[in-house]
């Protein structure tokens, strides 16, 4: 339908898979699942729910009306009831111990901790195949000399490949995150109006043990190892801010990745990918412009801004709890994650087909590398007998007067300068003979090599076909 709204981030950029996870459909899907895994554990537990009516429940978690749902809600103005409702009509068995002893938190917020540990799960998998990808083109450039900058001015020469390593490790500290937080996440549990299971104590007769079987027997069935020890109504909102600060942090390392990009294509030394028919401006036909590292850097700057949502929610709790959170969660946990997906998925793109223009790289690093070199030709010159005091003025005047030429448009003649000036005591092809740019470069294909060999190994769990997260 082109007459309504849809989000962009729905129609352009986030996978299916993503969009699927977040959809009415599983979100209702994962309700049925928990009211399911409630009904069963209060059977086993004894309460007065029998197999059959479990059995009629399980068969009905796919088959959705949610026009009946929506009508209901129209009438009562309550989404959870209006489910339980519609879910009724679909078992009706079973429709009078449907969210038996719970509250509508029982399946919302229980039901958001598994979707957003699916998706942090989804996330992570996106995560490694950008690194491996990372991997490959450090790797292949681990040697190749290019100009290293500080303030985005020339600098000492680094290589292209110990560049994305720098991009890598960012991008691995988001790792770390990412499972700390997968690590800690736990699970709400059913824990009643206001955190007391007062209605479970009722229930069970005052028999505690029960509550506690009821909560790990549930968890258990979503592979939860623990639930949270205290909640009010809903489980902490600081989780929240946990989950969201570790998808900006993504976008963080993205960002600072794409903008070098950009930078770098500016000056024509590395380029994203551009396909045959792309056009990169409705006016001037010849543009190339960086559009996808754009577009990750513009996301990345929504997902940064979008993730204080979370602890401006987490902050403003109110005692047990207060539903002035629930219209911002609904919005701003799903779009976060759907912006993470679509922010990874273009750096795995870009990463993939960047296109490396050695000789245009080749040609600055010449232009720079007498500059660079200066340090090495003194100190060649001092070993030679001559005096470094003096050299160094040397070296600094005549750097001065190439660098007003090089302003001047014309080519840099700084090893001419010191060619023809008696006391440096070099000739031409002696300076040129030291002037190799891998002589210049440091340690940084050993740097990477020791880099890939380290992380490497924690990479290659990254399963090469990109099979369905709800297998």
């Amino acid at each position: 339908m082109n007459d309504r709204y849809e989000t962009p981030l729905a129609s352009r950029y986030a996978s299916p898979d993503m969009l699927e996870l977040f959809s009415p459909q599983k979100r209702v899907e994962t309700w049925r699942k928990l009211w399911v895994a409630l009904a069963r554990a209060e059977h086993e537990l004894g309460l007065p729910v029998t197999e059959e009516q479990i059995k009629e429940l399980e068969d009905h978690i796919t088959d959705i009306d949610f026009a009946c749902a929506a009508a209901r809600e129209k009438e009562v103005r309550h989404d959870v009831m209006a489910h339980i409702y519609a879910y009724g009509k679909a078992a009706p068995s079973a429709a009078g111990i449907i969210h038996l002893g719970a509250t509508s938190c029982y399946v919302t917020d229980n039901g958001d901790l598994i979707l957003y540990r699916e998706g942090l799960r989804y996330l992570r998998r996106e995560l490694l195949r950008l690194l491996k990808s990372l991997a490959v083109f450090a790797e292949r450039y681990k040697a190749t000399p290019t100009l290293g900058y500080t303030h985005y001015q020339p600098a000492q020469l680094v290589t292209v490949g110990k560049r994305a390593t720098l991009w890598m490790q960012d991008f691995l500290s988001d790792l770390e995150e990412l499972d700390f937080v997968l690590g800690t996440l736990r699970f709400l549990g059913c824990r009643g109006t206001t955190g007391t299971e007062a209605s479970f104590l009722k229930l069970f007769e005052g028999d505690e043990e029960k509550i506690d079987v009821l909560n790990r027997r549930i968890a258990a069935d979503f592979d939860f190892n623990a639930c949270f020890p205290v909640c009010g109504q809903t489980y902490p909102r600081k989780t929240d801010s946990r989950i969201l600060n570790c998808l900006s942090a993504m976008a963080q390392s993205a960002y600072r990745m794409a903008q070098d990009i950009r930078l770098l294509q500016h000056d024509r030394q590395i380029e994203e990918p551009f396909e045959d028919s792309q056009i990169g401006s409705s006016a001037m036909a010849y543009k190339r412009n960086p559009m996808r590292c754009e577009r990750i850097c513009s996301l990345s700057r929504y997902l940064m801004v979008e993730a204080m949502n979370a602890p401006l929610t987490a902050s403003a709790q109110w005692l047990e709890r207060t539903l002035d959170d629930s219209a911002n969660r609904r919005i701003a946990l799903p779009e976060a994650f759907l912006c993470a997906d679509a922010i990874l998925r273009l750096a795995q793109n870009v990463s993939e087909g960047l296109l490396v223009n050695e000789k245009l790289i080749d040609r600055t690093v010449r232009e720079y590398l007498p500059f660079i070199a200066t340090e090495n030709l003194l100190m060649e010159a001092v070993k030679r007998g001559g005096d470094r005091q003096q050299l160094h003025e040397m070296i600094r005047r005549c750097s001065m007067e190439a660098t007003a030429k090089l302003k001047d448009g014309e080519e840099c003649d700084l090893l001419k300068r010191l060619a023809a000036c008696p006391e440096f005591g070099m000739s031409m092809s002696e300076l040129e003979s030291l002037l190799d740019p891998a002589a210049y470069i440091g340690r940084c294909p050993q740097q990477v090599e020791a880099f890939l060999s380290q992380v490497l190994p924690s990479l290659e769990e990254v399963p090469e076909n990109r099979s369905s997260i709800f297998v």
